[in-house]
């Protein structure tokens, strides 16, 4: 008879082991269990070591040939967003970040202004886009595109769109009006994020340069317009756009937004108000300011950002930047173009909401 194997109550430590929690009850016959527990009871194992025992031998495959195994998770998704988070404080704390002549701040727009846009883009606005074949993925072009919804979040969601949406992302340059960068906080921001004044020689500077640019020629007409003249174009102004692109050499593409008007509808505007604070307009929506703070808070609305064909401006002769007459027809043609994308793609939504 084998002599009997003495089981220690303590560890070689003194502390009492740590017991492990009983397995689940199966509910199944007595003497019938999985062919895991049949296996492990058949060589005197437990029940965890015969899971342990299958799992290896599983990874050999038939004829004795050892299988892949697949490779374990390295890193969660959660903390390969910390170490980027820690590298990007390292940079700004550092100072191992490049800005460009126009304080463009590469790394601060890709790690701080996109995220903080990308949840209004994906989630709130649900924005479209269609025709983004039609962007070049290099090289100077200018993107122009109707303007509305009394906040400039157009703006906004279109620099989101040529990042996201092409097959090579792309950092667009906004030409903004001189209030953007006379407010404060804004218009440092404004700077870092890429953006410069809508003057013909930064436009022609940005374009020469290979830059993606972006312009609003509505302007504050287009964006500050009231609800019932929605999608209905203002002037295109005196065609500066159209000039600096003759100029530089570069396509102009044509961008219909669909969307923003509804985010604030402006249903009135308080002129001695807004001439008092120095600004075009002082919006009353139907939130604003009935609703308080909860009032600057968009209408969910469904978005679609169109891109249409290139124009075209390499085949004009040097100095058709100073014809006004083809300026003007060009500008009517991008005008004419983007009214009437406009309509399309209205006729085609059945919900402002819904889409």
């Amino acid at each position: 008879m084998p002599e009997a194997r003495v089981i220690p109550l303590r560890s070689d430590g003194g502390r009492p082991r740590t017991r492990p929690r009983p397995a689940p009850r199966r509910a199944s016959r007595p003497g019938v269990g999985s062919l895991t527990e049949r296996t492990a009871a058949a060589r005197g194992l437990t029940e965890t070591e015969g899971v342990a025992v299958e799992a290896v031998e599983s990874a050999v495959a038939p004829g004795g040939e050892p299988a892949t195994l697949p490779a374990p998770e390295t890193h969660s998704e959660l903390e390969e967003r910390v170490a980027e988070v820690g590298e990007f404080l390292q940079r700004r704390i550092t100072g191992r970040y490049s800005v460009d002549d126009f304080g463009f701040d590469r790394d601060l727009t890709e790690h701080v202004v996109l995220p903080l846009l990308r949840p209004l883009y994906e989630r709130w606005f649900r924005v479209e886009t269609i025709g983004t074949e039609n962007v070049p993925l290099h090289g100077g072009a200018l993107i122009v595109a109707n303007h509305s919804g009394t906040v400039p979040l157009d703006a906004l969601m279109t620099t989101v769109a040529v990042h996201d949406d092409l097959a090579v992302p792309r950092y667009l340059r906004m030409l903004a009006a001189d209030l953007v960068f006379g407010l404060p906080g804004v218009g440092a921001t404004a700077r870092k994020a890429g953006h410069t004044l809508a003057c013909n020689a930064d436009a022609e500077a940005l374009l020469g340069a290979g830059e993606l640019v972006g312009v609003w020629p509505e302007g504050f007409k287009g964006i500050g317009k009231d609800f019932a003249d929605r999608y209905k174009l203002q002037r295109f102004g005196r065609g500066g756009f159209v000039s600096a692109a003759l100029r530089a050499r570069v396509p102009i593409i044509p961008c219909s937004i669909v969307g923003a008007e509804e985010t604030y509808p402006k249903i009135a505007d308080i002129g001695p108000l807004a001439r008092l604070l120095g600004v075009p307009y002082f919006p009353i929506t139907p939130t604003w300011p009935l609703l308080g703070p909860l009032g600057l808070v968009p209408l969910p609305s469904k978005w679609y950002i169109e891109f249409g064909e290139p124009i075209p401006t390499e085949s004009y002769e040097q100095g058709s930047a100073d014809d006004p007459m083809l300026v003007f027809n060009l500008t009517d043609q991008v005008r004419e173009n983007i009214q009437q994308t406009l309509y399309r793609l209205l006729a085609g939504r059945r919900n402002a909401f819904l889409g």
